[in-house]
């Protein structure tokens, strides 16, 4: 068994893959993440904007004549 883990911690075969298993993992959490934030920034963005033109247009006349 000692023979056995000695061998395994020696052997790099597969590392490589593993290497870029992790790094595509981190690739795609930090990708996920940037993608949140953006989501957040448009949605903080509209909002602000959306407030801005009900600002402007508080007052919308009636058709039938009746004012504000």
């Amino acid at each position: 068994m000692p023979a056995l883990i000695k061998r395994f911690v020696r052997e790099d075969v597969g590392a490589d893959i593993l290497e870029y298993a992790l790094l595509g993992a981190f690739i795609g959490t930090v990708g996920i993440l940037i993608w949140q934030s953006i989501g957040v920034g448009v949605f903080n963005a509209y909002s602000g904007w959306d407030t801005g033109v009900q600002d402007l247009s508080k007052c919308t006349p009636d058709p039938g004549g009746a004012g504000c």
